[in-house]
């Protein structure tokens, strides 16, 4: 595509539009440099400011983020830097943390700014997130993948490829910097990205494609089911086993999942699984209690389903 197309795809999604001031997360690679141009050129320099986090963790961070800087003298863009700084020895899920930290930093300013948050994230890195979400946790969700728009969260790359991003940036003349760690096999997304995917285009060259349609497909229906959800609990937060019981299946599913994520604050896919033992302790009779899955715990009281939030485990040192 040439750079009036890759802009025109992006306008059209409508995510860059109106007076919202745009606060773009720019780490330096492909996707991010042609993020923050896109949003220069559809929404002038005036409406856009760059974040970028520094977490110390290669010996290119410090070039990262001067090559942010460059970029953003270039492109007339106010940037704020933030550096991160991991315990050592802290124990966790890496990618997670720095997720967490760049994410926190962005919100944080963006509600200093009134601003929308914009990411980098392409129709390449939506696929690869479908994927690896269906291999690692059950239910529907894992196939609906990312949102183009969640609250202050913006997507607005999501209609082009990583490879339309590296063209756009090599037709405007813009550099990037290459993240060794995203090739390093020794992380899930890396897999997905250089086996899995491929692996899938090897069997029909249209898998990326297809699977990306599926995802959009599903984000519709969920419009449908989430209704019939919010029809049933009218609001309220438990629902009679008696009425449980009565549910085809698949709502009865939908229903318990939704009470236990309310409760929880968080994802619980895998309370859905646990409707047949919530009814056996309803027939019962009394008050019981079932841990669902992750946060959330089921009390049954009265022949009420009520879900409650179960505090995460201390960690201690040295387990």
């Amino acid at each position: 595509m040439t750079i009036a197309e890759v802009r025109e795809r992006v306008r059209a999604g409508g995510l860059l539009s109106g007076g919202s001031t745009v606060l773009a997360m720019v780490s330096g690679g492909r996707d991010s440099v042609c993020l923050l141009d896109i949003a220069v050129a559809l929404c002038g320099s005036a409406r856009v400011r760059a974040l970028h986090v520094n977490y110390g963790l290669r010996a290119e961070s410090d070039g990262d983020e001067l090559h942010c800087r460059e970029l953003c003298r270039l492109l007339e863009v106010e940037i704020e830097v933030v550096r991160a700084n991991r315990q050592q020895g802290a124990v966790g899920n890496l990618h997670a943390w720095a997720r967490a930290q760049r994410y926190e930093a962005a919100m944080a300013l963006a509600e200093r700014r009134d601003a929308l948050v914009a990411t980098g994230h392409t129709a390449s890195d939506h696929a690869e997130t479908i994927l690896y979400r269906l291999a690692a946790s059950p239910g529907r969700r894992a196939l609906l993948g990312m949102g183009a728009r969640e609250g202050r969260l913006v997507r607005p790359l999501l209609p082009i490829t990583r490879e339309d991003t590296a063209e756009y940036c090599r037709q405007r003349g813009l550099r990037w910097r290459e993240d060794s760690s995203n090739d390093n096999e020794r992380y899930a997304r890396a897999r997905v990205r250089h086996g899995l995917l491929p692996a899938l285009e090897a069997v029909h060259p249209a898998a990326r494609a297809n699977v990306l349609r599926t995802a959009e497909l599903l984000r519709e229906e969920t419009e449908l089911l989430d209704a019939l959800v919010d029809a049933e609990l009218a609001g309220r937060a438990s629902i009679a086993i008696d009425r449980l019981r009565e549910l085809p299946a698949a709502l009865a599913r939908l229903v318990v999942i939704r009470l236990a994520e309310d409760a929880a604050g968080t994802f619980v896919p895998q309370a859905g699984e646990r409707v047949g033992e919530i009814l056996a302790l309803g027939a019962r009779g009394g008050p019981a209690e079932l841990h669902v899955g992750g946060l959330a715990g089921a009390r049954i009281e009265r022949g009420e389903l009520h879900m409650v939030a179960i505090q995460p485990r201390a960690q201690h040192d040295g387990q």
